[in-house]
């Protein structure tokens, strides 16, 4: 029989009292913090725990951290049975069906007291409301981006303009650079990359949702996605669907790390991760537009929060760690910006002339969007987790040649369709 350290402490703390002892231990605030997330992230997080442990020697904080996929996986399997820790990571996709099946606790009362959101943007504050309440702290803010080896560009002699790219003019030298270049591509496939399809759309004046939780797109947007994504692996701009497929989430089996292609689609903050594990140097730059007088299709969101889940035993000693990791500015200095722009003001003030190359050009890329950020869509609807893998899923079967692009648009938002509708019965 197998008791973890959390168990034993329980135990031990009931028959101390059972027999009118009181340790020290028993009157600990014990608390759970589950996140996703690399080595990197959690090397960071931990030094913060210890930090917060440190200065509260009377709580204890017992973190794990899984890759994406296996996160949520393991999230929904804890929270059905009534056992998830006491502080989670969410992502602005999730926490909607999260709050609203009322597994996440509303944090309201704690503001002003053991939560200080005064020092916050208001739209990080925003990012976190549902139905009116605060489930969400945000950890940061970031943006859509484009990850880049700029080594390997500069060695194939191709050049772009991080800042104003478009989907043509990676189209062209895709060739070009897979000719100079044995082996590696100049894109990853992001078909499936539900925040670059996303950007897409808002660049043709459309969005993934309503705020009524409805697609604000149509089967021939799709269709159009589709098209574009086999032009570009038909020019040898992108890689093959069977080298896409084996990236799996994480930074370390990412293409862009493998060298099986020297871009990645992904967000802000990940910039300094994905330079702590590749020799070359890293760049960053916007989602391609889709053409030159483009304003782009980019916004600022919370980059992931910490919510309290309704199985933790005391959320106010919850609500308090959660303040400190968010406000503490010895614990911003060692955060950073991996998880995103502190949305906290005076935090971010205090480590801004202190940070690494990498982590101000991830910064200054946030807050220099100008033009090219929108307003933040509204909060996705609860469903919008299962509609991500599915786009996954039809990708692939177009990527691999099983469906056309005609057949998959269509397909795909009848799929769409479907899952709301199951959803909102739900």
């Amino acid at each position: 029989m197998r008791i973890d350290r959390r168990q034993f402490m329980m135990g031990s703390a009931a028959l101390a009292a059972s027999l009118g002892v009181s340790p020290a231990f028993a009157q600990q605030a014990m608390l759970r913090l589950i996140f996703w997330g690399g080595q990197p992230r959690a090397d960071r997080t931990y030094g913060v725990t210890d930090l917060y442990t440190e200065a509260n020697p009377d709580v204890s904080i017992d973190g794990e951290f899984l890759g994406w996929e296996d996160y949520w996986t393991k999230l929904a399997t804890q929270t059905a049975g009534g056992n998830a820790p006491d502080i989670c990571q969410m992502d602005y996709r999730y926490i909607v069906e999260y709050a609203r099946r009322n597994t996440l606790v509303p944090l309201d009362e704690y503001v002003g007291g053991v939560l200080d959101l005064s020092n916050f943007d208001e739209d990080q504050i925003d990012g976190g409301r549902i139905d009116g309440s605060l489930y969400g702290i945000s950890l940061g803010s970031n943006a859509g981006s484009t990850l880049y080896n700029a080594t390997a560009l500069s060695n194939a002699g191709i050049e772009i303009d991080p800042m104003s790219m478009t989907y043509p003019e990676l189209l062209e030298a895709g060739a070009r650079f897979a000719e100079a270049q044995d082996g590696m591509k100049l894109l990853s496939d992001g078909s499936g990359v539900e925040l670059l399809l996303e950007n897409w759309l808002r660049q043709k004046g459309k969005a993934l949702y309503t705020a009524e939780g409805e697609p604000a797109f149509e089967a021939s947007d799709l269709i159009e996605w589709f098209q574009l994504w086999n032009e570009l692996r038909a020019a040898d701009a992108c890689v093959s669907a069977e080298v896409q497929a084996a990236d799996v989430g994480p930074a370390q089996t990412s293409v862009l790390t493998t060298g099986q292609a020297a871009t990645a689609f992904k967000t802000s903050n990940q910039l300094v991760a994905f330079q702590e594990i590749n020799e070359d140097n890293i760049d960053i730059a916007i989602y391609p537009k889709i053409s030159e007088d483009s304003t782009g299709g980019h916004y600022r969101k919370p980059s992931m929060f910490f919510s309290v889940t309704s199985s933790s035993q005391d959320p106010e000693a919850a609500a308090h760690f959660i303040n400190f990791f968010v406000n503490d500015i010895e614990a911003g200095r060692i955060l950073g910006v991996e998880r995103g722009i502190p949305a906290d003001s005076e935090v971010r003030q205090a480590i801004a002339p202190e940070l690494d190359e990498k982590s101000r050009a991830a910064l200054e890329f946030v807050a220099n969007l100008g033009e090219l950020a929108g307003p933040l869509p509204p909060p996705p609807p609860p469903a919008a987790g299962e509609i991500e893998k599915a786009l996954i899923t039809k990708s692939q079967e177009v990527a691999f040649g099983m469906q056309s692009p005609e057949d998959a648009g269509q397909a795909f938002f009848d799929e769409v369709n479907s899952i709301l509708e199951r959803g909102s019965v739900n």
